[in-house]
């Protein structure tokens, strides 16, 4: 039983990217996975990415691009104001302007360079570098 998939996902991207793999298959197809791969596509670390369904919650089938360092979601799902990112930038990023955090705002998932424009606050969800 899952009982994070968007963590299941991202563990199983960063594996496969680690080892080499070109492509990896991961489950379950959700709207949140789907949005989360792409702003991750994007921002170019992974290619395309193709929804494959088996009746039993679907799959993704991931093109990997091979620049993709790490990537993992924030537990706990941390709540952030609009003056709050620069806080989590230093914890969660390694270098300035390197690498995204994602975001859950009252306008949607987006990435923190996005909700700092747009003045949202939101929810943390993971991290890509």
């Amino acid at each position: 039983m899952n009982n994070d998939p968007l963590a299941n996902v991202l563990s199983t991207l960063v594996n496969a990217e680690k080892i080499g793999k070109k492509e990896c298959l991961v489950w379950p197809a959700s709207k949140i996975i789907m949005k989360i791969l792409d702003i991750m596509k994007d921002h170019k670390y992974i290619g395309n990415y193709e929804v494959i369904d088996n009746g039993r919650g679907g799959e993704i089938k991931v093109m990997l691009s091979g620049k993709m360092n790490n990537c993992r979601v924030i537990k706990p799902r941390l709540p952030v104001t609009k003056g709050g990112f620069e806080k989590f930038e230093k914890r969660y990023l390694p270098a300035k302007d390197f690498g995204i955090i994602i975001v859950s705002t009252s306008k949607g998932i987006m990435i923190h360079n996005e909700a700092k424009e747009k003045g949202l606050g939101g929810t943390l969800i993971a991290y890509v570098y």
